[in-house]
């Protein structure tokens, strides 16, 4: 069992930064972290992931450049450093987890099987 629980969110002005936070708890290792997010009527998609034992980052082609994921040396935290943030960034971000292997981390919902509730990211223009 994984259990995520999320922090950072809040509303900040376009161009501005956020830096989220996602603390792991559990007895079951994950391969694989990352950051979603979801607005209303539309699902949900991947931004960032980490695959956990080496630090391998992927980034979603509308972030690319803007956002940071990493994890803390102990690798129960999971950050995502969001800069140049845009009125289209706002959303509800989650945090993911997955407890079984693969060549790569996945962009779809189902590829992660822990999730924590969300918190709500605002950028206003």
């Amino acid at each position: 069992q994984v259990q995520l629980m999320e922090s950072g969110g809040g509303s900040v002005h376009a161009g501005g930064s956020l830096r989220l936070s996602c603390v792991a708890s559990g007895n079951t290792y994950t391969y694989y972290m990352a950051w979603f997010r979801q607005t209303p009527g539309k699902e949900r998609e991947g931004v960032a992931a980490v695959r956990v034992g080496d630090s391998t980052t992927y980034y979603a082609d509308s972030v690319k450049g803007r956002f940071t994921i990493s994890q803390d040396s102990d690798r129960r935290i999971l950050y995502l450093q969001m800069n140049s943030l845009k009125p289209e960034d706002t959303a509800m971000y989650y945090c993911a987890a997955r407890t079984y292997g693969g060549a790569s981390a996945g962009w779809l919902q189902y590829e992660y099987n822990y999730w924590g509730h969300g918190t709500q990211v605002t950028i206003s223009s």
